[in-house]
């Protein structure tokens, strides 16, 4: 599949719990000419995904039903894909915590949706 620019669309792992949330970021993907592979719940669905599907880009949030998004980056480590945090516990200690793992950007749904198509816009500008 390819974006409107001939590229191949990048291929998103939305780990999400809560469906009206997951839902609405499915459909901004979508219009920004992304690809989902999957919308997961929980950190054994989300480690298991990323090992066993072609990802570019993680979007994670970190309250899961089972696991944290915190645990899916340790066990993940260096080796991931390009990795946006999305949660609505933009705490401080969250942000420097996941920056200390390597995430790429760390966003607050409240706050940072509207700047999901730019940093996405950059993503695939980098990877071409």
């Amino acid at each position: 599949m390819e974006d409107e620019s001939g590229s191949r669309a990048l291929r998103v792992l939305l780990v999400e719990d809560s469906p009206r949330i997951a839902e609405r970021l499915r459909e901004l993907l979508l219009q920004e000419g992304l690809r989902v592979l999957a919308t997961v719940q929980d950190e054994p669905a989300a480690i298991r995904a990323v090992h066993e599907m072609p990802v570019d880009l993680l979007i994670l949030d970190l309250q899961l039903k089972v696991g944290t998004g915190f645990g899916v980056l340790e066990t993940l480590g260096a080796d991931r894909p390009t990795t946006i945090v999305m949660t609505n516990y933009a705490l401080p200690q969250y942000r420097e915590r996941a920056l200390q793992l390597g995430v790429d950007h760390f966003l607050n749904k409240d706050k940072d949706l509207e700047r999901l198509p730019e940093i996405l816009a950059d993503i695939r500008t980098s990877r071409c």
